[in-house]
């Protein structure tokens, strides 16, 4: 689990519990015993299922919990996921916090899957944002990565990435060079990325050395095709730009090689899971 998760995990359940659960305290048998299963109601890709059963964990770590399903699993409605023994009022203080991990999680999964099987045999891959949730990127990209599609970078330390308000500062091709050199031999691990949103301007950026992405901003399909079949060798291209499933096919039919969508993390619908309690002694 990543480093920083188990903080996540901390601050969902103290903004849910606080200073305890009072409707348990005064409303459930402390000494009671249950199992509950946590229940798909609708076909998903699952996604945050290790943290929902963290967070059962985290609450009381007496509970006995089993994994059903991994994340990547495609669900139909009534699949269980997860099993969950123990005491009565651990598992209902952990239910909300629980749920609300995994039904977001496998919200972008779901998401990123349905544009990853759209544009299925055009060899195009579908990217993510930096669009995420604060606190939740490593969880979101993780539920990106288990429904099919692939992770860009993580952050702004991982690449560099040249876009139109870099540009909007004023430098020009000479000076974009010098800063690509200078990236480029401080830091020769790291890929290199510059924004066009004309055809123009992708043509002269094409002259540029050390570049190995260009991303091609809002620009409509026929410019697209003019961008791909001037490019050079060694060049990826990276549509992207309101994206939606009704057109990413003819995006990706363009010959671009990638296409990044930010609504797998800011606009995926959350998937309706519950916990249903199977017995009680």
């Amino acid at each position: 689990m990543p480093e920083r998760i188990p903080d996540i995990i901390d601050l969902a359940l103290a903004e849910d519990v606080g200073l305890g659960d009072v409707t348990v305290k005064f409303f459930t048998d402390p000494t009671a015993s249950t199992t509950a299963l946590i229940v798909v109601r609708q076909a998903a890709c699952l996604a945050g299922v290790d943290i929902s059963a963290e967070v059962f964990r985290r609450v009381d770590s007496s509970l006995e919990i089993n994994i059903l399903r991994s994340n990547g699993s495609m669900l139909q409605s009534g699949d269980a996921v997860l099993s969950v023994f123990g005491n009565s009022g651990s598992i209902l203080t952990a239910e909300r916090t629980a749920l609300n991990f995994i039904q977001r999680l496998s919200g972008t999964a779901t998401m990123a899957g349905a544009y990853a099987k759209a544009v299925s045999g055009t060899g195009v891959k579908i990217l993510d944002t930096r669009k995420t949730t604060p606190g939740m990127r490593a969880l979101e990209k993780e539920a990106i990565a288990a429904g099919g599609a692939t992770n860009h970078r993580m952050g702004l330390y991982d690449m560099v990435m040249v876009k139109d308000n870099h540009l909007a500062l004023g430098p020009g091709i000479k000076d974009l060079q010098a800063s690509i050199t200078r990236a480029r031999t401080e830091n020769p691990h790291l890929k290199i990325e510059i924004e066009a949103d004309t055809v123009e301007q992708a043509l002269a950026f094409f002259l540029l050395q050390g570049v190995d992405v260009l991303l091609l901003d809002n620009m409509s399909l026929a410019d697209l095709r003019k961008v791909v079949a001037d490019r050079p060798h060694g060049i990826t291209l990276e549509a992207s730009g309101g994206v939606t499933l009704d057109t990413v096919r003819e995006i990706a039919e363009t010959g671009v090689d990638f296409i990044s969508v930010g609504a797998m993390t800011h606009s995926a619908p959350a998937i309706d899971f519950g916990l249903d309690f199977k017995r009680a002694r």
